[in-house]
C-alpha cells in the first residue's frame, strides 16, 4: 500500500470522488438541510466536483502545481448553492497546501485538510456547527493530530473517514432542525462519499458505477446553483429582497487579496448570505440584498463583472407556495415499518411515504409529525402498523396544525396493507377512514420468532431459541423448526372464512425456504390461495396474513 500519493494518483483520487458523490446523489438529495428542507444538495456538490474533473481534463500536464490549480479553478467556478461553495473552498484550501510539493505524504494531506477546513470557514460568513463545516473541521483535527502515528496512507485515510462518519452522526445534536427531522447533515453525508472515492484509489478498488456525462453547455443554474436552498418559505421573514450573484474577472493590476476581503465586508453590511471567494484571478459574489446596484458598484472597482444574475426571491417565494398549494392533493396515506420488501410493497399501494419504525424501534409523536409534513395533501392517513405506536400516531396530531392526521389503529403490517388496499380517492376523507377501519376486520395476522429467554407463558415453557408463533396478543405455537411452528401457527390462526395465506418472509430467511413453506402450506390448506413475499424484516423469520 501506498505511502505517499503522486499526481496521478490525486488526479485519480479526484476523479473517483466524483464518481462515488454521483452514485449516493440522490441518497443525499434526500436528506434534509438547514436552514430549509430541500433536496438539491448532493446535486450541488456533485455538479460542483464535476466541474474540477472538467477542467482537470483540460489539464495536459500531470505535475501537481497545474493539477492543482485546475481542481481549484474548476471547483470555484462550477460552486452551487452553499454546498458547493464550501466544496469548491475545501478543495481550494488543499490544493493551496499540496501543489508546492512533489509528492503527497500522509503529513502534508493531514497539513491540507487542516487549511481547507481553515479557508472553507472563512469563506461564510456566519458558520454553522452540525453542517458539514464541522464534519470536515473533526476529519481535519484528527489528521493533524494521528498523522504522525501511520505508515500507510490507505489506513490513514480509512480512520479519517470513521471519525467523520462519527461527526456525521453527531450533527442532529448540534442542529436542532436535523434532529427533529431525525437525519444527518446532507452536506457532511456528501463529503464522505468524496472520500470513500479516495479511499478507493489508494486501495485499488474500482467504482462500479459511471458519472453521467456533464452538460458541456452550461445554464446559469449550472454557474451559479437555483437557489432553493437559501430561499425562505415564509415571505415575512425574507428580509432582503435579491439574490445577487456574479463573477468578479480580469481583476486591475492594483487589486490586492486584501480588497477581496474589504469588498467581503462591504457586501455584509448592505445585507446577508455573502460568499465572496476566489483569488487574483477569479471571484465569485453571492448576496442577498435590497439593493443589487450596490454590490455591483462595489465589485467594479476591483475589475470586471461577469455572468451577472439577480432574482427577486420574494416573487421565488411566492411561486413556490403557489406550485405547492397547486400541488396539494385532499389525502395521502403514511406507514409505518421495517423492511426493505415491507417498505416497498407499502409504497407499490401508493402509500405516500413510508418511515422506519417496529417493535424494536418506536418512532416518536415527533417523528411522525414530522413525516405528515412532508405529505402535501390535507388529509393524512396513518398506518402505525404495530400496537406500541398507535398511541404516538394519535399524540402527533397535536404536533401538526396544516393537516388533518387520521389514525387507522393497524396493529401489524398485514392491516396496514388492507388499510391501504381499502383507500377510495373518490371518497372523501371520512368515507376512506371507515372503510379502512372495517377493512382491518377481514385480516388475521402472525409473526414467527424466536424466544430471547427461558419463562412460562400462555401455557407455554419456552426456553431460550425456541421458534414462538404468535399474534398480536399472546403465543399460539412453539417448537424447534421454522417451517413446522408456521404451519401450527396457521393452523390456530385459520377459521373457515379465510380464503387466502400470505407469507412475508424476513431479512434471515431464504427465499427458497419460503417457497418450500408456501408449497407446504397450501398442500396442508388446499382450500387456500397461498403466495409469498420478501418482507427483509429483521427479527420475525415470517409475517403470515389470513384473509
Amino acid at each position: 500500500m501506498p505511502k505517499t500519493i503522486g499526481s496521478t494518483e490525486f488526479r485519480k483520487m479526484i476523479l473517483f470522488g466524483a464518481k462515488v458523490l454521483e452514485i449516493n446523489r440522490t441518497k443525499v438529495d434526500s436528506l434534509n438541510v438547514f436552514p430549509v428542507p430541500d433536496g438539491d444538495t448532493g446535486t450541488n456538490m456533485s455538479l460542483t466536483i464535476q466541474s474540477a474533473v472538467r477542467e482537470l481534463g483540460m489539464c495536459s500536464s500531470n505535475r501537481l502545481p497545474e493539477i492543482c490549480d485546475a481542481v481549484s479553478k474548476g471547483a470555484l467556478k462550477g460552486a452551487r448553492g452553499n454546498s458547493g461553495v464550501i466544496l469548491s473552498q475545501l478543495f481550494r484550501g488543499m490544493c493551496s497546501e499540496i501543489k508546492t510539493a512533489d509528492e503527497i505524504s500522509i503529513k502534508l494531506f493531514a497539513k491540507a485538510m487542516e487549511n481547507g477546513t481553515k479557508v472553507a470557514y472563512s469563506a461564510v460568513s456566519k458558520p454553522k456547527e452540525g453542517t458539514m463545516l464541522t464534519v470536515a473541521r473533526l476529519m481535519s483535527e484528527f489528521a493533524r493530530q494521528s498523522a504522525p502515528k501511520y505508515k500507510e496512507f490507505d489506513a490513514f485515510l480509512e480512520d479519517v473517514i470513521k471519525k467523520g462518519e462519527e461527526a456525521l452522526a453527531q450533527t442532529p445534536e448540534l442542529l436542532p432542525v436535523l434532529k427533529k427531522a431525525g437525519v444527518v447533515d446532507s452536506g457532511g453525508m456528501g463529503l464522505l462519499c468524496v472520500y470513500r472515492g479516495f479511499l478507493s484509489v489508494l486501495r485499488g478498488e474500482e467504482v462500479a458505477e459511471e458519472v453521467s456525462e456533464p452538460e458541456m453547455q452550461k445554464s446559469d443554474e449550472d454557474v451559479f446553483g437555483d437557489n432553493s436552498d437559501i430561499i425562505n418559505l415564509d415571505l415575512g421573514e425574507i428580509e432582503f429582497a435579491y439574490c445577487t450573484e456574479f463573477f468578479i474577472i480580469n481583476l486591475k493590476k492594483q487589486t490586492t487579496l486584501a480588497d477581496i476581503d474589504k469588498l467581503k465586508e462591504k457586501l455584509m453590511n448592505i445585507g446577508d448570505s455573502v460568499i465572496c471567494i476566489g483569488d487574483l484571478e477569479l471571484v465569485k459574489v453571492h448576496v442577498h440584498t435590497n439593493n443589487p446596484g450596490l454590490a455591483l458598484f462595489y465589485a467594479v472597482e476591483l475589475g470586471e463583472l461577469d455572468r451577472v444574475k439577480i432574482e427577486n426571491m420574494l416573487e421565488q417565494n411566492r411561486l413556490l407556495r403557489a406550485k405547492q398549494e397547486a400541488e396539494k392533493k385532499e389525502m395521502g396515506m403514511l406507514a409505518i415499518c421495517t423492511g426493505e420488501g415491507i417498505s416497498s410493497i407499502f409504497k407499490d399501494l401508493l402509500v405516500d411515504r413510508v418511515i422506519e419504525g417496529g417493535q424494536t424501534m418506536n418512532p416518536s409523536a415527533n417523528d411522525i409529525a414530522a413525516a405528515v409534513q412532508k405529505i402535501n395533501a390535507e388529509h393524512v392517513f396513518v398506518f402505525p402498523n404495530n400496537k406500541n405506536i398507535i398511541l404516538a400516531a394519535e399524540q402527533a396530531k397535536a404536533l401538526v396544525s396544516n393537516r388533518t392526521i387520521h389514525v387507522i389503529p393497524t396493529k401489524n403490517v398485514p392491516q396496514g396493507f388492507a388499510a391501504a388496499l381499502a383507500f377510495n380517492s373518490e371518497s372523501t376523507a371520512e368515507e376512506n377512514k371507515t372503510d379502512m377501519i372495517h377493512a382491518l376486520d377481514n385480516v388475521r395476522a402472525g409473526q414467527l420468532t424466536y424466544a430471547v429467554r427461558s419463562t412460562n407463558v400462555n401455557g407455554f415453557s419456552l426456553k431460550e431459541g425456541d421458534i414462538i408463533g404468535l399474534d398480536d396478543k399472546k403465543i399460539l405455537a412453539k417448537g424447534d423448526d421454522i417451517g413446522q411452528t408456521m404451519l401450527d401457527l396457521v393452523e390456530k390462526l385459520k377459521d373457515s372464512s379465510h380464503e387466502i395465506i400470505t407469507l412475508y418472509y424476513g431479512k434471515d430467511v431464504k427465499e427458497e425456504d419460503a417457497e418450500a413453506l408456501a408449497g407446504k402450506l397450501a398442500e396442508k390448506f388446499p382450500d387456500c390461495d397461498v403466495d409469498f413475499h420478501y418482507g427483509g424484516q429483521p427479527i420475525y423469520y415470517y409475517i403470515v396474513s389470513l384473509e
